[in-house]
């Protein structure tokens, strides 16, 4: 018996000495393929993009609309005269009522922006405010910058319902 043990002893130990050593020759290969393609690459020439963009109008009557009256509980939007390339400006208008005048009362500005793929409204930019007093009149101007889409702009006061625009089209 104890020479059949020895035998596979022996017989396993050469095995595993084979795959030892195919392995460190494998490694060696790899580090040495590795060192030779990083040693001959020479820099790629840099390849020059051009970028186009065209002007396109809003697709929504907003361009042609003028600064609306704030109302509580409206939003009303309008675009900004004189932007150049694919940026718009938009300013969107609202009366917030502080139910109680000495303290402050918090609201939030958000421009949400449909999304096709889950068919609902996402959050795009958000601003976040507050006064002290019995109402106010609050505006906020927001930027969209070569992102062609459906977009809303939503208020949200605290304790109160959120308020939302007519939704609007941007195109560039």
């Amino acid at each position: 018996m104890a020479t059949r043990s020895s035998a596979v002893l022996v017989s396993g130990t050469a095995n595993t000495a084979k795959l030892f050593v195919a392995a460190l020759a494998f490694t060696g290969a790899y580090v040495g393929f590795s060192a030779y393609d990083t040693a001959s690459s020479a820099p790629r020439p840099a390849q020059t993009v051009t970028l186009s963009a065209r002007d396109l109008p809003i697709t929504s009557s907003l361009s042609t609309r003028t600064a609306q009256p704030a109302k509580a509980g409206k939003v009303s939007v309008s675009a900004l005269p004189g932007d150049t390339g694919c940026v718009k400006t938009f300013v969107a208008r609202s009366v917030v009522v502080n139910p109680d005048p000495d303290r402050t009362v918090m609201y939030d500005w958000r421009l949400a922006r449909w999304s096709a793929d889950t068919h609902t409204w996402r959050s795009y930019f958000v601003n976040y405010a507050g006064f002290v007093g019995d109402k106010k009149t609050v505006d906020w101007r927001t930027s969209i910058s070569a992102n062609p889409g459906w977009y809303r702009i939503e208020l949200t006061v605290e304790g109160a319902k959120t308020v939302k625009s007519d939704r609007f089209q941007v195109s560039c």
